[in-house]
């Protein structure tokens, strides 16, 4: 995929050395500690030696207080669990399982598969991710999806066999304080405000791809359901 929107401010932040501290151990039986802070200059050498002040220490606990509350906060609610989550796991790069239902939706198309810009009416939807991946695949329905729930292929460009969405240039920046909702919505945004730009499979639908989309741009045709192909998996599986 490529992205439909300026990127510039999303790029990393550029942070500067301020301080360094160095810590000091007695040897033997009395094993005391002490604390030296350097201030940094601007070529970031250490400058300016002392022993650490309760000031500076009070500002060393606070900052590493609000980044372990940050990671905490990860895939939290900000309230009551929206009815649209079916699953959520905050091991390591987390992973929530969420489904969204048939509805309009603005879609970008690169210029050389000749489909305008515009929206379009898409199916009901599975969405698997964690922070670094993202899986869609469509559903029959907009009923709230069980464990037997038959999958099938998402009718979209970009999207692989099993499901992987290549996101291509697409920056993908999921803070480590982001709520479930902040989460879901950070996803389904970069999935549709991304360009479409190329198929990665053959005969994932009952209808050529471009045609589909071509037809549907800028009308409000609803989605043929009847063109979805099923994949042979169940939500099941994805847990």
């Amino acid at each position: 995929m490529e992205d439909s929107t300026d990127l510039t401010e999303t790029f990393g932040t550029l942070y500067q050395p301020k301080s360094l501290l160095v810590f000091y151990e007695a040897k033997g039986a009395k094993a005391d500690t002490y604390v030296e802070h350097f201030d940094m200059d601007g070529n970031g050498m250490p400058i300016n030696a002392h022993p650490l002040t309760v000031k500076e220490a009070s500002a060393l606990a606070k900052a590493l207080q609000t980044d372990g509350q940050k990671n905490n906060a990860f895939l939290r609610p900000n309230g009551i669990l929206p009815t649209n989550i079916l699953h959520i796991d905050t091991r390591e790069k987390g992973k929530v399982l969420w489904y969204t239902k048939a509805g309009q939706r603005q879609l970008y198309f690169v210029e050389g598969l000749g489909i305008p810009n515009g929206k379009a009416h898409v199916p009901a939807m599975l969405w698997s991710a964690d922070k670094n991946s993202l899986s869609v695949f469509a559903l029959a329905s907009d009923r709230r999806p069980t464990e037997k729930t038959p999958l099938h292929y998402a009718p979209f460009f970009n999207i692989y066999e099993d499901g992987r969405v290549c996101m291509g240039t697409v920056s993908v920046e999921i803070k480590n304080s982001a709520s479930v909702e902040e989460f879901v919505q950070a996803w389904e945004h970069y999935f549709f405000h991304s360009y479409f730009s190329h198929s990665l499979c053959q005969n994932l639908t009952r209808k050529n791809i471009v045609s589909l989309w071509k037809g549907l741009v800028d009308t409000d045709s609803p989605f043929p359901k009847e063109i979805l192909k099923k994949n042979n998996k169940t939500l099941k599986k994805l847990l």
